[in-house]
């Protein structure tokens, strides 16, 4: 237990890690969601929460952190659902990761 007063960080363990799990079994499903869409909207994308798991511990190198939240091989996920982006999903992802620098 931490001393924060983020109510975030009272969260018991289990309950934050089941909760990640939904949210990324939720993006698996959601191929609709580009990961240039997540950036120009959020700020991350499943890239971003495989970089996160690494550096909460995941003792697996950047490919295997990916497959695990893909569902699948980072290559074969990209040939699959990955779409070409647009000047405006890179233009709204550059904004989305400035504002990233803000907080």
């Amino acid at each position: 237990m931490t001393d924060s007063t983020d109510p975030l960080d009272l969260l018991p363990d289990d309950v934050a890690a089941q909760a990640f799990r939904r949210l990324v079994r939720h993006l698996r499903r959601r191929h609709d969601a580009q990961n240039i869409d997540l950036m120009g909207l959020s700020g991350f994308c499943r890239n971003c929460l495989a970089d996160w798991i690494r550096d909460a511990g995941y003792s697996g190198d950047k490919e295997a952190a990916r497959e695990v939240i893909h569902g699948m091989p980072m290559g074969e996920w990209k040939q699959r659902f990955q779409t070409e982006a647009t000047p405006e999903q890179l233009e709204r992802m550059a904004a989305s990761l400035e504002r990233n620098k803000q907080v």
